[in-house]
């Protein structure tokens, strides 16, 4: 996606109330025409001029719409494990896809519904992709909700939260957890064996897990389950501490309380 400078911006709007037509200012300032025209209409919207902006357009952060914030926390855990944004040259916009296993179609369900509530006027759909589905929005500020965004993988670059969401994952902890655990985590029994009596007896026990190679989205994880009270430890695959495990019988219990398995 092509950023614009305030400059420009500014620019652009002082031409447009002086009475510069729409195509001769995007020729002016090399910026696309459907740039120019938004940006008129959200300037007449905010001098208080009556006109007529489709909802579709408007962003959380730019124009102040409505957000559940809420069911934002839980899709930016869903967003952090297993989501990117894409803009392919042939699209207008970018899109945000989830890409979710075709094991667990509830889940599917869940982050569909979710993207439905945080872009309420933008068309979702899903496209299969091999044992999975990418569930998929269009939008054009998708980088003002994700700003986490950039080239390459996550784990090759740094993962901080704003102020702002910050502020909505303090509010609405479990929701974020939800959402990384249904993204990259799971929930497994793991079992032992205990000689009671000179008999080998076998014990089973549930155990969740997060995984992520990223150190920031892992540490992002367990210092929110540290806020609600889950205690957590690291286990290395390998040389690697790529695994988050929350074992304890009162953790564990915590979080099927609030997460549960997948589904």
């Amino acid at each position: 996606m092509e950023f614009h400078s305030l400059e420009v911006r500014q620019t652009a709007l002082s031409l447009l109330r002086g009475g510069t037509r729409n195509a001769e200012v995007a020729r002016r300032l090399n910026v696309p025409l459907g740039t120019i025209g938004y940006w008129k209409h959200v300037d007449r919207a905010k001098r208080g001029e009556t006109v007529s902006i489709r909802p579709s357009l408007l962003c959380p952060r730019c124009d102040q719409r409505d957000l559940d914030v809420a069911t934002y926390a839980y899709l930016l855990g869903l967003y952090l494990g297993d989501g990117h944004i894409s803009h392919y040259a042939k699209h207008k916009v970018p899109s945000l896809m989830i890409t979710l296993d075709d094991s667990w179609p509830g889940i599917q369900d869940e982050a569909e519904a979710a993207i439905r509530t945080v872009f309420p006027h933008n068309a979702t759909c899903r496209v299969r992709s091999g044992g999975a589905h990418n569930i998929k929005v269009y939008f054009k500020h998708l980088a003002c909700l994700f700003p986490q965004h950039g080239p390459g993988k996550k784990h090759d670059r740094s993962i901080v939260l704003e102020g702002w969401q910050q502020e909505i994952v303090d509010a609405h902890p479990w929701e974020f957890v939800r959402g990384l655990i249904h993204s990259d985590g799971c929930r497994t029994i793991n079992w032992t064996t205990r000689m009671v009596g000179g008999v080998k007896k076998r014990y089973e026990y549930p155990r969740y897990f997060f995984t992520n190679k990223s150190d920031d989205i892992r540490k992002l994880c367990t210092d929110t389950l540290t806020k609600v009270g889950v205690q957590w430890t690291v286990l290395a695959r390998g040389s690697d501490p790529f695994n988050v495990s929350i074992a304890r019988k009162d953790s564990v219990a915590l979080m099927d309380a609030h997460i549960g398995p997948k589904y």
